[in-house]
């Protein structure tokens, strides 16, 4: 009877221990956030130190510290490399328990980090990195990607220029997977709208020369010359094409990513008239006005955010709120990503929508021109919207997705 009466007590003991060890879990009010992306090179201008202070932004705003959570920030340059972004990466999740790492430009390092966070189950939120494979063929259940990706640039300024008569194509590519996927993307749209290409080039990142590549561009006749590539290389690709007489010469660039802070750099008189594709500018509506000043009063080089800065103020604000529906954190990014797929998301940039199965927050996208210098009338009134193009326009049919998350 004893015996018996033993084991009646140790199994009590250990279900209590069980359902102590359950709730702790659940009141677990800690959370590491790991901002990685360029702080040094030709992307550090469109995120940089303005994604990390857009992180610490979400942190103030989501009023959890005020309710006794412990939320801590890091940083980390991956240089635009893959194995660094995955060594920091694994660094912060093994040593420091990092729960969540954002941002992420650069496709290749998002690839890369995304199937090291699957493997480790921590979360990433990616609005840096704009493949669509990171939610198409190569989507984990730990990967989200929250502002922009590469169909969307595709059916946003490829489309509309083919429309308008720009019919032949020639793209001057970046040579690594973000380019191959806008590339890749845009011209399956111009196909598709009656268009066709005629030719490309794919240029090293982050170079300095492009002559020879623009020199292949002119002799190609192509009515329109696809700049499939970002950042630094993007403006220097506009001033070299200016000086080659590109588009004086009657063919039209498309910068197929384009950010304010590259119109900010290149100037208005050299960049009037570019078409491209974005989800965010800061100029929208007294929402965005006000946070991005916030935001800019805080920023070292006194910058505008880009639309992957207010991205990844909006997932990261979600990714908070989201845990506190939990009631904590339990520190299993699957679980977390899942119930961040479930709930509306709702903040002053974006305002209401949802995640997707494979990972992909639904928003609109604008079709945005460059103003002439005599259209801006105070500092940073660079953009005028020509079209607004709805979310289930501006992201791949759930139809179409190789996302194995997604059931058909």
């Amino acid at each position: 009877m004893r015996t018996i009466l033993a084991r009646r007590y140790a199994a009590l003991f250990a279900f209590a221990g069980l359902a102590f060890a359950s709730s702790a879990m659940a009141q677990d009010k800690t959370v590491k956030i790991g901002v990685l992306n360029d702080m040094s090179s030709l992307y550090a201008d469109i995120g940089g130190a303005n994604s990390v202070i857009a992180a610490k932004m979400a942190v103030q705003d989501s009023g959890l510290p005020d309710k006794g959570w412990k939320i801590e920030v890091l940083s980390g340059d991956h240089l635009n490399k893959p194995d660094v972004g995955t060594n920091i990466a694994r660094q912060w999740i093994d040593v420091d328990k990092v729960d969540a790492i954002v941002d992420t430009p650069t496709s290749s390092v998002a690839l890369a980090v995304s199937n090291l966070v699957k493997e480790k189950n921590a979360i990433l939120i990616n609005s840096g990195g704009a493949s669509a494979d990171i939610t198409g063929k190569a989507c984990t259940p730990n990967t989200l990607s929250v502002t922009y990706d590469t169909y969307m640039l595709a059916n946003g300024t490829g489309k509309a220029l083919t429309q308008a008569g720009g019919d032949s194509w020639f793209f001057l590519t970046s040579d690594y997977a973000f380019g191959y996927a806008l590339e890749r993307d845009t011209a399956a749209v111009v196909t598709a709208t009656g268009g066709k290409v005629v030719g490309g080039v794919r240029h090293p990142i982050n170079t300095s020369d492009f002559s020879s590549f623009l020199l292949q561009a002119q002799s190609s006749k192509a009515k329109v010359v696809g700049l499939a590539n970002a950042g630094g290389d993007t403006t220097n690709a506009i001033k070299q094409a200016s000086e080659f007489g590109i588009v004086a010469g009657g063919q039209k660039l498309a910068a197929l990513l384009l950010f304010i802070n590259d119109v900010h750099s290149l100037g208005l008189k050299t960049a009037q008239g570019l078409t491209f594709t974005e989800s965010f500018y800061w100029d929208m509506n007294d929402q965005t006005r006000e946070w991005s000043k916030r935001l800019q009063k805080l920023s070292p080089k006194g910058t505008m955010p880009s639309m992957t800065v207010a991205g990844l103020y909006s997932g990261v604000l979600h990714y908070l709120k989201t845990l506190e529906v939990m009631g904590g954190n339990p520190h299993d990014g699957a679980k977390v990503v899942a119930r961040m797929k479930e709930l509306p998301t709702d903040d002053v940039l974006f305002g209401k929508g949802t995640i997707r199965a494979d990972g992909r927050k639904m928003l609109p996208a604008y079709l945005f021109e460059v103003k002439k210098p005599e259209e801006s009338k105070y500092p940073w009134d660079y953009y005028k919207r020509i079209a607004t193009i709805p979310a289930e326009e501006a992201a791949r049919p759930l139809s179409e997705s190789e996302c194995p998350l997604v059931k058909k």
